[in-house]
């Protein structure tokens, strides 16, 4: 796997880097071909929060989780234990999709643009490729969010996937 490190606030030593990548390592044995997967690292620190930022983008998922802790490094070793805890969780879905070829190229390409604006603090753009709803479910579970932005393979709509309170999911679709 390959990293992308950088820090907002504050500075990565050596110590720090080479810690996140043995620590993400770990996760190699997930992936078929690690080689050509490229894990972005970001940290920060908010307070006396550290904070660490993990996305994993690949063929057909894309992993995201964060973890906020005093001491870095026992963030770091909570979020591999969480994105470990993520891919075991959903590897039978993922495969199982895979298998099927209901997944095509799913690719993310997100760009993030800071504004100065007070209210709106990040922007993202993405490609919609039509997937289903189990992979969108899947989709937002990996990265984590309530909501999940997508085209219908079916009807080729754009719809919003949402996790409601009692723990099922709701669509709104657009025309």
């Amino acid at each position: 796997m390959k990293y992308i490190i950088r820090s907002q606030k504050m500075e990565n030593t050596d110590a720090i880097k080479e810690y996140i990548e043995s620590k993400l390592s770990k996760l190699d044995k997930y992936f078929d071909d690690s080689d050509n997967i490229e894990a972005t690292v970001l940290t920060r620190i908010i307070g006396r929060n550290q904070i660490i930022e993990v996305t994993i983008p690949t063929k057909h998922f894309t992993l995201r989780n964060e973890e906020s802790n005093e001491d870095l490094y026992s963030a770091i070793d909570k979020i591999v234990d969480k994105l470990e805890r993520q891919i075991r969780k959903n590897k039978e879905k993922i495969n199982s999709k895979i298998n099927k070829t209901i997944i095509k190229d799913f690719d993310y390409d997100l760009e993030d643009e800071y504004e100065e604006d007070e209210k709106i603090v990040r922007r993202k753009t993405l490609e919609l490729k039509p997937i289903d709803e189990d992979e969108a479910i899947i989709q937002m579970e990996m990265l984590g969010h309530s909501f999940y932005v997508y085209k219908d393979v079916n009807t080729n709509k754009v719809c919003v996937l949402y996790k409601r309170k009692t723990g099922n999911y709701g669509i709104i679709e657009t025309e």
